[in-house]
């Protein structure tokens, strides 16, 4: 199982996540990043490579 940790004070809501993310596993909530579709994460990690705060970590 894996699980994505976002640091909220390093998120700025820029959506790169979103854009990213090739199956939707983020969205934009209050201007942070949130984890909605967990169970869909192909643990690709591109989100934590493109994210440009670092705010994003994979753990498996």
């Amino acid at each position: 199982m894996v699980e994505i940790k976002i640091d909220l004070e390093k998120c700025t809501g820029c959506g790169t996540c979103v854009d990213t993310c090739p199956v939707g596993v983020f969205e934009i909530q209050n201007e942070k990043s949130v984890v909605v579709n967990l169970d869909e994460c192909l643990i690709c990690r591109a989100c934590e490579a493109q994210c440009p705060e670092n705010a994003i970590e994979i753990i498996e």
